[in-house]
């Protein structure tokens, strides 16, 4: 088995990293995965922009970040509260599982983007469907009263930081235990969703080279550890499929 999971989405990180990983399915592959990703150094929340002004650089122009949501490239400068500036956008919304901005969940750039201040209050704490309204600030993106829907070159970046967020966070570290379901509004519970949605954005977008980049930097220069689905992205359907 341990072969055929190299063979189908092999990495570098194989032979050390990810050792004690292969060959495992299921229930016995998250908490394998638990355990590597848990070894990790953590940020506080304002350490939080600088690091983002590194992992999410314009590759095409090293002052400036890309947002997540609606793509647009502006100066790593322009970031705070304002409407048009960027802030940082919980891509698990911090409410589910209510861990704030806390060092851990709610400082874990792997899920932690740069976005469109007035963006981000609309995406809020919603879970991730299709349909909708599409965002006036982000065309291309939807939503409604209790779901969000983001643009397809970033549907599957969200889905595996979701899938991340599930595996890293298991109940230890005094915080919830982030699990995934199939529902929307799911509130204040540690819950997110729709799974299976998040499956096919995940089949729909593969990983590209901007995210395969920004989890090198997060692994060489923050936080040391790795998000496995953008290195193994068939262990997302071994755990949830």
């Amino acid at each position: 088995a341990a072969t055929a999971l190299t063979a189908a989405g092999g990495t570098a990180y194989d032979d050390s990293y990810y050792q004690d990983a292969l060959g495992r399915t299921g229930p016995a592959l998250k908490d394998a995965l638990h355990g590597i990703v848990s070894e990790q150094t953590k940020l506080s929340y304002s350490q939080v922009w600088d690091a983002l002004k590194a992992t999410d650089e314009d590759p095409a122009d090293p002052s400036r970040v890309v947002l997540l949501y609606s793509g647009r490239s502006q100066s790593k400068s322009e970031n705070g509260g304002a409407a048009d500036e960027w802030n940082r956008e919980h891509v698990w919304a911090k409410s589910h599982g209510d861990f704030g901005t806390a060092t851990g969940p709610g400082t874990d750039i792997h899920h932690l983007r740069p976005t469109d201040v007035t963006v981000n209050s609309a995406r809020g704490n919603k879970d991730f469907d299709e349909g909708g309204s599409e965002v006036g600030e982000a065309p291309g993106n939807y939503t409604d009263s209790d779901s969000w829907e983001p643009r397809d070159r970033v549907k599957g970046d969200v889905a595996r930081m979701i899938f991340y967020m599930a595996v890293r966070y298991e109940g230890g570290d005094g915080f919830a235990d982030l699990e995934l379901n199939d529902r929307v509004g799911n509130g204040s519970n540690p819950l997110m969703g729709r799974v299976s949605m998040l499956l096919e954005w995940h089949e729909q977008d593969p990983p590209d080279a901007f995210e395969k980049n920004r989890n090198e930097v997060i692994y060489t220069d923050f936080q040391h550890n790795r998000n496995p689905f953008i290195d193994h992205p068939e262990w997302a359907g071994e755990i949830w499929g």
